[in-house]
């Protein structure tokens, strides 16, 4: 249950409203277990297999994407309404909302019983957490500011869009993170990168010119067999 409603129940969670609201809704709880009993339970884990299978794999991708850009939308327009100048808080509710189960995943692997601070999102953040990042800033300047003259609908197609793309790329050609060379360009900029390489390369050249230099007692000794013959 926290995999699939992590991201009302924390986004709740911070606003200050009820925890259980996302449990109200009868149709919703018959859904999600019946997804759990067809996971784990099914005979000869069929329901795990037939998930597994390329075609249907894509398909529920899709279907997974395209209601994970509606919760970053809902959770940014519900943030708008009860803190309107609050951007930042905005851009939190509509990212923990759209990917709330990487946030409450060391939650629930400790509820099994395995303690992996490691696995905290904030200090691995996914691509995921990146993308609705990126969704809730869109969403925003789309609903605060005139920068995105486009309609809203346009707006809302092409971040489907997006985030539809990625996965498909993530799932057939292994890109997980198109967002890294930015990262490491912007890090390595702005971050201090480029005067740790600098400082590395000038350690390195200056190490190599003492290697170079002859120690002063082999050229002594070097002297003394001249003289001698």
């Amino acid at each position: 249950m926290l995999s699939i409603f992590g991201g009302v129940i924390l986004s709740n969670f911070l606003l200050g409203e009820p925890v259980l609201a996302p449990f109200k809704s009868t149709n919703y709880l018959l859904l999600a277990s019946l997804a759990w009993y067809l996971t784990f339970y099914t005979p000869f884990d069929c329901g795990y297999k037939l998930c597994k299978l390329l075609p249907v794999k894509l398909i529920l991708s899709i279907m997974k994407e395209v209601v994970r850009v509606r919760k970053v939308h809902d959770g940014v327009v519900h943030a708008a309404k009860v803190y309107p100048n609050g951007y930042l808080i905005m851009i939190i509710i509509g990212t923990t909302k759209g990917n709330g189960g990487a946030f409450l995943k060391i939650l629930e692997r400790l509820f099994r019983g395995v303690w992996t601070p490691s696995a905290m999102e904030l200090m691995q953040i996914s691509f995921p957490t990146k993308a609705c990042i990126a969704a809730s800033i869109i969403f925003i300047v789309d609903k605060k500011t005139e920068l995105i003259s486009a309609p809203h609908a346009l707006v809302y197609f092409g971040v489907v869009i997006f985030f539809i793309y990625f996965k498909l790329s993530s799932v057939l050609l292994g890109i997980h993170d198109p967002f890294a060379p930015f990262e490491n360009l912007f890090c390595f900029i702005f971050l201090g990168g480029i005067w740790d390489t600098l400082s590395r390369f000038i350690a390195s050249a200056r190490g190599g010119e003492t290697q170079s230099k002859p120690e002063p007692a082999k050229e002594v000794k070097v002297e003394a067999a001249k003289k001698k013959e």
